[in-house]
C-alpha cells in the first residue's frame, strides 16, 4: 500500500552514472516577477508531497524564477495570485504524506491510484488529476535467471503491499502464470538494490522502482530486466488527491485549479529546450540527487501527463473505471485492503456515496482558462 519514501542521495547515481465548479479566479495580490505577493486574507491550503519525478515538480515550482507557487504560508507565487489562494507545501516521506492527508492535517496529497484506496475509506477523496504513469519505472531485475519458469526456483525481493508487489502479481497474471507458485519476500527497495549490487548470496531477483532500477542495472553489469511496468499501460497512476471536504470550502476549487496549472506550466517549461536541462537538474536535486541525464531517463520511464488534455484523456476514457475495478479486486482478494471503497467517475457524485472520485472538472477549468 505504499511507494516507500526514497532517501535522497543515499543511493544517488553518480555523474557517470472543469467547466463547472470553479468560479472566476480572483485578481492577484501584488506579487512581482521576482518576488512573491503577500497572501493577506487569501484562503490557505496545504499540499503534501514526497520525492518522485512528477511530484517533485511542486518542490521545484516553488524555487523557480518567477515562482509558480511560493510554497510557504503567507506568501504567493504567480499562479497562487492568479487563483487567489495561498498554498503551503509539506514535503514528507511517502507514508507520512498519506497519514497526514487521511487524518485531515493536509488538504491534498500526492499518491498513487492504488494507495488512494485505503485512505478513502476514512476520508472522502477526490483525485483531481493524474501527474504520471509508470512506464518501465517499476521493474523485475534478475541475475542468472532466464525466464519466468526459472524464476519459480528463486525468491523475489521487494516491498510487500506496495506498487512493486502489485506490479509483480499483475505481470505474472498477464504472462499466464500463477502468482501463488512464486515467492515474493519483503525487503526495502533500497536495501534490495544495495544487496544485489554487493552480490549478496541469494539476492538474484528484485522488484524495485527508480532510481533503484537505473542504479542496479548500472552497478550489476550482469543484471537484466525480466519484465517491467511498460507491460501494464496506465495501471500505475501517480495523482494529486484532495479531500472532498476541502473542495467545498471557500477557495477550495481554486486551490485544485492552481495545483493543476502549476503542474502543467512546469511541464510546458520542461519541454522548452532552453530551460530543460536546468529544470532536470533541479528535479534531480529533489529526487535522489540524480544528474540531468538520469533524471531525463526517469521522466521517460515515469511518463508525465503534461497537459490538461492528456490528463482528461485518462480520466474520461471508458477503460479507466475498468482498470480501477481490477485494482480494487486485486487489493481486496490479496487482503492488501480490508474493504473496497466506493469509486466514482466524473464531475458529480449523483448518489453522494462515492468515497474516491476521479473528477476532470479542474483540468477542464485550467484548459479553458489558458
Amino acid at each position: 500500500m505504499k511507494r516507500m519514501a526514497l532517501i535522497g542521495g543515499l543511493f544517488a547515481l553518480t555523474a557517470t552514472v472543469l467547466m463547472t465548479g470553479c468560479p472566476p479566479a480572483p485578481s492577484g495580490t501584488g506579487g512581482t516577477a521576482t518576488g512573491p505577493g503577500k497572501a493577506g486574507k487569501a484562503p490557505k491550503f496545504t499540499l503534501a508531497w514526497s520525492e518522485y519525478p512528477s511530484w517533485s515538480v511542486f518542490g521545484v515550482a516553488s524555487e523557480m524564477e518567477p515562482q509558480l507557487i511560493n510554497g510557504k504560508a503567507g506568501a504567493m507565487g504567480i499562479l497562487e495570485e492568479k487563483w487567489g489562494v495561498d498554498i503551503e507545501l509539506q514535503q514528507l516521506d511517502y507514508e507520512p504524506c498519506i497519514t497526514s492527508f487521511t487524518s485531515g492535517k493536509s488538504d491534498a496529497v500526492c499518491m498513487t491510484n492504488m494507495d488512494a484506496l485505503n485512505p478513502a475509506l476514512a476520508r472522502k477523496s477526490v483525485a483531481i488529476m493524474p501527474t504520471s504513469t509508470s512506464d518501465g519505472a517499476d521493474a523485475l531485475i534478475v541475475v542468472g535467471i532466464n525466464d519466468l519458469e526459472d524464476l519459480q526456483k528463486h525468491k523475489v525481493r521487494g516491498l510487500d503491499q506496495s506498487v512493486s508487489d502489485y506490479a509483480f502479481y499483475r505481470l505474472l497474471e498477464k504472462n499466464g502464470k500463477d502468482p501463488s507458485k512464486y515467492t515474493f519476500e519483503k525487503l526495502d527497495p533500497g536495501e534490495a538494490a544495495k544487496q544485489m549490487a554487493a552480490k549478496a548470496q541469494g539476492i538474484d531477483a528484485i522488484m524495485v522502482w527508480n532510481p533503484f532500477v537505473l542504479q542496479t542495472l548500472r552497478d550489476r553489469k550482469d543484471s537484466k530486466v525480466l519484465f517491467d511496468s511498460s507491460k501494464l499501460p496506465e495501471e500505475i497512476i501517480d495523482m494529486v488527491v484532495v479531500g472532498d471536504d476541502v473542495l467545498g470550502k471557500q477557495g477550495g476549487k481554486e486551490f485544485a485549479c492552481c495545483v493543476a496549472e502549476t503542474f502543467y506550466e512546469f511541464s510546458k517549461q520542461l519541454d522548452d529546450k532552453a530551460k530543460r536541462e536546468k529544470l532536470l537538474v533541479d528535479l534531480g536535486k529533489k529526487f535522489s540527487s540524480l544528474n540531468a541525464a538520469d533524471m531525463a531517463k526517469c521522466c521517460e520511464m515515469t511518463k508525465f501527463y503534461k497537459t490538461p488534455d492528456a490528463g482528461l484523456k485518462l480520466f474520461t476514457d471508458a477503460q479507466f473505471p475498468k482498470t480501477m475495478d481490477m485494482i480494487v479486486k486485486n487489493y481486496t482478494d490479496r487482503k492488501v485492503i480490508d474493504k473496497a471503497p466506493k469509486l466514482g467517475f466524473g464531475a458529480t457524485d449523483k448518489a453522494g456515496d462515492a468515497q474516491l472520485r476521479f473528477d476532470p472538472t479542474y483540468m477542464k477549468m485550467v484548459k479553458d482558462k489558458k
